[in-house]
């Protein structure tokens, strides 16, 4: 027994000794500071930090491989705790990531191929014929992102779908890699809007017809249910001027709603001002998105119209630092310039011109390049230009005698000085030549100022016109004398001053390149109008002297039509580091055609001081596809459009206060109640009780 025990002893002294030599021989350091971070780190080893657990992302820190702020788990307090014990500090602020879904449907809407009896996972399900439902884009509804979210941020929805619990959700990236489908992300605002529509997208038919590319169904729904910020928000995601397009914008996203092949169409534009609105009149401040911290880059902007806002303004979301010159006395270019205050107030559009200033973003009026600033020194002192130099030249009639009388400007010369303040008196009878919207503001704002007679003499037939049905349709209420198919051919007058205009009667031919029937000439159809003003309205068109003598603005090619050549999708010029957009590169076009280009340009800039390839993805929607309309055998209950409510015509007699006067709650709750919410190919009715 006793020599047992000795056996047993010696055996168990011995097995010490062996352990103490092995623990000298083979010891492993580790380092102080990692034990301390992973003190500090949460231990929620989620891997959002990019690393395979918390004690190898302490490791990367500890070694100068990581940042402070690589928890996502953790927020500003673990940072700041880890930033303390590396000596470290930690720049707060920035934008916030979250977790989204990116398709709007779920078990009920995207129809099956087949029931998945396996294994309920999203992972499994994909690998039997792509997950057995008809959308190849929707989620499957199988919640494995919900059962792999280690922080609860996620619940499966009483549709099928994950719901994001943004309170909860760290951003660590687990339901990104583990869905099979690619439908959920982590998400931050820079990450949606430096988006460009691809044709993996699922938007609906509103969505992918707006040239901003606005996410419509979001912004109806979060109207819908009350939440009006959380639709500015969606909004200025792509568009940071809803006040000015709530008002002007000419809506194409409306001829493509599905609402349409059931009765009409949403007021889409005017639920974009009601979002607007609220913020102006009720908030009565500025709810500014977050800013991604600081890169040190900087930006010039030349041009300060809807087009250089609009790449200030994201720009200055990226992070960079953005200066904005302007040639005129006030930012806005032809939204302040050339737009009639009845239609968009001054005080509306400084309001939003306020809003992208306070962003950061700085602001120099009345210089003008080529004169007070050279392209060539922007060049060498910024990391990258932008030229939105708009559409400022008026085209000429061409007709004998355009040129001797006082009485005869252009359109847009007429309402710029109506922009300044200056005094636009006009006689008793106001000729206006043109059909677009700028000859429409001449001719309204002419009324304004109490001319007995506007005529509005346009060559081709009320069809053809490109002007906004509703500006021709107040303009007819208003009392304009359209006269179609008719044409000037002679200005004359008496005493160095306009008394009459030989007008012309024309007849369409066949069509010419715009596909327009070209108006050909009636014989034998000349008469005489008796007229005081005459105004040209027949288009405008880039003026870029200002690149003329100058080693750099020379070395930016042009089009044929002397506007700036640009790569459309991300506002390249033949000049490395020189971008545009806008009417400087695409010709008079549309505030919101202005705001997508200045958008896109944000974009490719952004890419470019951070070192990413600015090409587009190859599958890029460059033009919004053709798309079905309601699916047959689908009943939605009918309801009537809402319209906007706005002045009577002896209200809006000789002033210039604002014609449309916005929806009311009610009105506009009740309009985006109507709304389908349909999307590319998924689609969802609001079925009536008896089908």
């Amino acid at each position: 027994m006793i020599e047992a025990a000795l056996v047993i002893g010696g055996i168990g002294a011995v097995a010490a000794a062996g352990l103490g030599v092995a623990a000298k021989v083979f010891a492993v350091y580790v380092d102080p500071k990692v034990t301390e971070l992973l003190d500090a780190l949460p231990g929620a080893n989620c891997g959002g930090c990019g690393y395979a657990g918390c004690s190898a992302a302490a490791e990367a820190v500890a070694k100068g491989k990581a940042a402070a702020t690589l928890c996502v788990a953790g927020g500003d307090d673990v940072a700041e705790a880890v930033a303390a014990i590396m000596g470290m500090t930690v720049v707060k602020g920035g934008e916030v990531s979250v977790a989204e879904l990116g398709c709007k449907y779920g078990m009920d809407e995207a129809h099956l191929h087949f029931h998945y009896d396996g294994v309920p996972d999203c992972r499994a399900a994909v690998l039997v014929a792509g997950g057995g439902k008809q959308c190849s884009m929707g989620c499957l509804g199988l919640g494995t992102c919900v059962r792999h979210c280690p922080f609860g941020a996620l619940v499966q929805g009483p549709d099928g779908r994950p719901v994001v619990i943004e309170s909860k959700c760290t951003a660590c990236g687990n339901c990104e890699r583990i869905c099979p489908k690619g439908i959920i992300r982590v998400n931050k605002p820079s990450r949606r809007f430096t988006h460009v529509q691809t044709t993996d997208d699922c938007v609906a038919p509103c969505q992918s017809t707006c040239p901003a590319q606005i996410d419509i169904p979001a912004y109806i729904a979060a109207i819908g249910r009350g939440d009006y910020l959380d639709a500015l928000r969606i909004i200025k995601e792509y568009n940071p001027l809803p006040l000015t397009c709530g008002r002007v914008c000419p809506h194409v996203c409306e001829s493509a709603c599905r609402r349409g092949d059931v009765d009409e169409e949403i007021n889409i534009n005017h639920l974009k001002r009601w979002a607007a609105d609220y913020e102006m009149n009720v908030v009565k401040d500025h709810v500014l998105p977050p800013k991604a911290p600081p890169t040190g880059k900087k930006v010039i902007v030349v041009g300060g119209g809807p087009s250089g806002l609009t790449c200030a303004y994201y720009l200055a979301r990226l992070g960079h630092d953005v200066k904005v010159i302007e040639m005129m006395p006030k930012a806005g270019g032809m939204l302040r310039y050339g737009i009639p205050e009845y239609r968009l107030p001054k005080a509306t559009l400084d309001f939003e011109i306020e809003g992208i200033t306070a962003m950061g973003v700085e602001l120099e009026c009345g210089v003008k390049l080529g004169k007070d600033y050279q392209l060539a020194d922007l060049y060498e002192q910024y990391d990258a230009v932008y030229l939105a130099l708009g559409a400022w030249d008026s085209r000429r009639m061409g007709v004998p005698g355009e040129q001797d009388y006082p009485e005869v400007a252009s359109g847009t010369e007429f309402l710029i000085k109506r922009g300044l303040d200056e005094e636009t008196p006009v006689g008793k009878n106001v000729v206006i030549v043109g059909g677009g919207n700028t000859a429409m503001d001449v001719a309204r704002t002419s009324w304004r100022l109490g001319a007995e007679n506007v005529y509005l003499i346009y060559r081709r037939s009320r069809k053809e016109m490109p002007a906004n049905d509703i500006e021709v349709h107040e303009g007819d209420k208003e009392g304009i004398i359209y006269k179609f198919l008719n044409n000037p051919t002679k200005i004359m007058g008496q005493d160095g001053h306009l008394t009459q205009m030989e007008v012309v009667e024309m007849e369409l031919g066949e069509p010419d390149a715009s596909g327009r029937r070209r108006p050909v000439v009636k014989q034998g159809s000349e008469h005489i109008i008796e007229v005081t003003d005459v105004f040209a309205a027949i288009g405008q068109s880039p003026n870029l002297e200002c690149l003329d003598d100058d080693e750099v603005g020379e070395r930016v090619d042009r089009t044929r039509w002397n506007s700036v050549l640009v790569d459309e999708s991300v506002g390249t010029t033949s000049m490395p580091g020189v971008f545009s957009g806008g009417d400087g590169a695409r010709g008079a076009a549309t505030a919101v055609e202005g705001i997508r280009d200045g958008r896109f340009a944000a974009n490719g800039i952004h890419k470019l001081l951070t070192g990413d390839d600015v090409a587009v993805p190859n599958n890029w929607l460059a033009r919004p596809p053709k798309l079905p309309g309601v699916d047959e055998g689908v009943a939605i209950a009918k309801g009537e459009r809402v319209h906007m409510r706005e002045l009577t015509v002896e209200e809006r007699a000789l002033n210039f206060e604002e014609v449309e006067l916005g929806l009311t709650e009610e009105m506009a709750k009740r309009e985006a109640d109507r709304c389908l919410q349909c999307g590319l190919i998924c689609y969802r009715g609001f079925r009536t009780k008896e089908s």
